[in-house]
């Protein structure tokens, strides 16, 4: 044996190895790896690293615990609406200070550069599976999709195009709550945002909710718990305050999953969890239920 397949069976062999490694000695969540800035990301549950490019691939799903990973708003309209039938809408708002806040302009600007969006809602007209809708997106990465003037009034305008073309609204919704920096303007928008919802139900009109990691705060207690239908996603954290904020107040242990998916499924609070692979199915189906849109 020549020198280049002597070095291919000890590569064979030290494989072999190290798989054998690896099955006697679990992956031990405590354990730190070096990870190289931009190429790989911790996966919050399992802490285990995963490859981005991989992460992408798999629909943003980690492929050793199941973990949901948060979503860009664009990713999510690729993923769930067909192909070249998305018209975003409600474009051109400015984000204003009406507070005054020092440095909240240029944050502004930062996450506009970072995120390449406006704000951190996109609505549009789409179709899934054929079925037509108007889909509304928050995007976690633009100031944690908190809720302020800008975002309310889309929001708002959502439920309203929606009336005028007399068709069914989604919206998947990702939040902090309200946006801080614009104080009484932001928690204003709960009950405009509500109001649109009240208006668009009248209509006999169907409104779907798809709740995921994180949904929180005054977007929860407004129009993201207010749905006809309200789906979320498997392990998302859906609450008003935080669990470690309540179980200070309270002075008592929350009980075990509190606050996520399957613990309201349980309670009632939402109609289902739906697998990620599963959703664009899911509510195609539940459009054609709720039939009559052109």
């Amino acid at each position: 044996m020549n020198d280049i397949g002597k070095s291919i069976t000890k590569r064979k062999q030290l494989k072999q190895k190290l798989k054998i490694f690896q099955e006697e000695r679990p992956f031990n969540k405590a354990q730190k790896m070096d990870v190289p800035k931009g190429l790989y990301e911790k996966c919050p549950t399992c802490e285990r690293t995963v490859n981005k490019k991989t992460n992408i691939i798999n629909d943003y799903i980690c492929t050793h615990c199941g973990n949901h990973f948060r979503m860009r708003a664009i990713d999510r309209i690729n993923y769930i609406v067909d192909s070249e039938t998305f018209i975003e809408k409600g474009i051109g708002y400015i984000t204003l200070n009406p507070l005054f806040q020092n440095g909240y302009e240029e944050k502004i600007q930062e996450y506009k550069k970072n995120t390449h969006l406006d704000e951190a809602y996109i609505y549009g007209y789409g179709k899934i599976n054929n079925k037509p809708c108007v889909i509304g997106v928050m995007d976690s990465y633009f100031l944690m999709g908190s809720m302020g003037s800008v975002v309310g009034e889309k929001v708002t305008k959502t439920f309203e195009y929606a009336i005028y073309k007399r068709l069914p609204v989604i919206i998947f919704c990702a939040s902090g709550g309200a946006r801080m920096q614009e104080g009484i303007f932001s928690l204003m928008q709960m009950a405009k945002t509500s109001a649109a919802v009240a208006r668009h139900s009248k209509m006999g009109l169907l409104y779907i909710s798809v709740l995921t990691h994180p949904t929180t705060g005054g977007v929860n207690a407004s129009f993201a718990s207010l749905g006809d239908i309200i789906l979320a996603e498997p392990n998302a954290l859906i609450g008003f305050a935080g669990p470690r904020v309540i179980e200070q107040t309270i002075k008592q242990k929350l009980p075990e999953g509190f606050q996520r998916s399957e613990f309201l499924l349980e309670k009632g609070f939402i109609d289902q969890v739906v697998h990620r692979k599963d959703l664009k199915t899911v509510l195609a189906k539940l459009l054609a239920f709720h039939g009559g849109y052109n």
